[in-house]
């Protein structure tokens, strides 16, 4: 009975010095968006903020908003603060939950000029767990992919363990990260595409405190229409890959290594589809008909992904990809949603092909062969029928490569005398 009523006179103390302590709620929305400012570095106005001492203290903050364009906007947050570190005069958060929130990537970019947290007082627990739904990422496409989540923070806003996910996407779309004891190191497992690719992570604090990611995955299985549709993307390829992933960045905040990361994969494929593309029809055609689809037997290569502050720079070298008695092999760039390939497709590999080139916008993608190509395969055709047609496109865009078009004359500019050929 004694300690009961201890208990009880320190839980009543305790109420009295909270509602003696804080302020109203509309002081506390001012000062929070002063603080938030003072951050984020970018000015921040919050909508409503209210506090409560029962059945657990809580502080709701709505309606936050950067003044940006576009802004980034929090419907509803939900901080459980921690009652012994308020009474030490700490402000300390047991958990938070984030309800509604749209984070676009080209106003992120701004906030990673503020100051760090985690730098200012490394040693500290700030938060504990973050429970997050219904949160729009906008890539700066404006491409809208939504989350859930939680995590679990060690100090200095190190994650101990982390899921994210895509609501409502089948097959299962997930990542989790786990922190091996109290290393910068963290095993991932992520389904995606009906596959995994699971591996490991590390940061590294270099001089000056510069910051570098090291990591690999490892690919199995993964559907790649599949995997591409569920962060609301269309693949040009479906079939299973595989491979090999490895990671790379460096920076100074964690902002930065986002912004700096390249990835490597070497992949493979099998009985895969060219969606939207029919390779057979191209060849004929010399890229005047493209039309269709085409199935692949494997497809094997190199894919490199390049964050910049323009966005993601994918580049494809040593693609090969066999068909039947086709095979076609070349590589290609793809940056700001334009793509810029070339390519040939053999008819025996290495001895008999046409040269294709895929450049243009997404929405407007052109297929062509070099205009020697298309000489060549006249003559080809002329020569020797049906096979000479692919044997005369080889020869002339070998031709074609190696003398070039000839530069038209300026205007005004006489025209100089051609030469004898040889």
């Amino acid at each position: 009975m004694v300690a009961a009523g201890v208990l009880l006179a320190l839980l009543v103390g305790g109420w009295l010095a909270l509602v003696l302590l804080l302020p109203s709620d509309e002081e506390l929305a001012a000062k929070a968006s002063v603080e938030l400012e003072a951050r984020l570095g970018v000015p921040v106005t919050v909508g409503a903020l209210d506090w409560r001492l029962f059945p657990v203290p809580a502080v709701v903050v709505r309606d936050v908003a950067t003044r940006q364009t576009p802004a980034i906007t929090i419907k509803k947050l939900t901080l459980h603060p921690s009652l012994p570190a308020l009474l030490d005069g700490r402000l300390q958060f047991d958990s938070a939950d984030l309800d509604g929130a749209v984070l676009p990537q080209l106003s992120l970019r701004a906030l990673d000029k503020g100051p760090s947290i985690a730098r200012s007082n490394p040693d500290a627990t700030v938060l504990g767990r973050l429970v997050f739904r219904d949160v729009t990422w906008i890539s700066r496409r404006g491409m809208a992919v939504v989350f859930d989540g939680e995590v679990d923070f060690d100090p200095a806003w190190r994650p101990r363990q982390a899921q994210l996910r895509r609501p409502g996407v089948q097959p299962a779309t997930d990542l989790r990260l786990t922190r091996q004891g109290q290393e910068d190191r963290w095993t991932t497992q992520i389904r995606v595409g009906g596959g995994t690719a699971d591996g490991e992570v590390e940061i590294k604090t270099r001089d000056k405190g510069r910051l570098r990611l090291e990591g690999t995955l490892k690919p199995q299985g993964v559907e790649v229409a599949s995997a591409m549709a569920a962060f609301n993307r269309n693949s040009v390829i479906s079939g299973q890959a595989s491979g090999d992933t490895s990671l790379l960045a460096d920076g100074d905040t964690v902002g930065e290594l986002a912004q700096s990361l390249h990835t490597k994969t070497i992949f493979s494929m099998r009985r895969a589809m060219l969606l939207r593309f029919d390779l057979d029809k191209a060849v004929r055609s010399l890229g005047r008909d493209y039309a269709g689809q085409t199935p692949l037997d494997t497809v094997t290569g190199q894919m490199d992904t390049q964050n910049t502050p323009q966005g993601i720079v994918v580049t494809y070298t040593g693609v090969k990809a066999t068909s039947g008695a086709l095979t076609a092999s070349g590589q290609a760039r793809i940056a700001n949603r334009q793509i810029e390939s070339e390519f040939a497709v053999d008819l025996v590999d290495g001895v008999i092909g046409v040269p294709l080139k895929v450049s243009g916008p997404f929405e407007n993608v052109k297929v062509s062969a070099p205009a020697g190509a298309v000489a060549g395969a006249v003559v080809g055709t002329a020569v020797l029928p049906g096979i000479g047609t692919a044997i005369g496109a080889r020869i002339g865009a070998t031709l074609g490569k190696i003398f070039g078009p000839e530069p038209e004359p300026k205007k005004g500019a006489a025209a100089l005398p051609k030469k004898a050929s040889p």
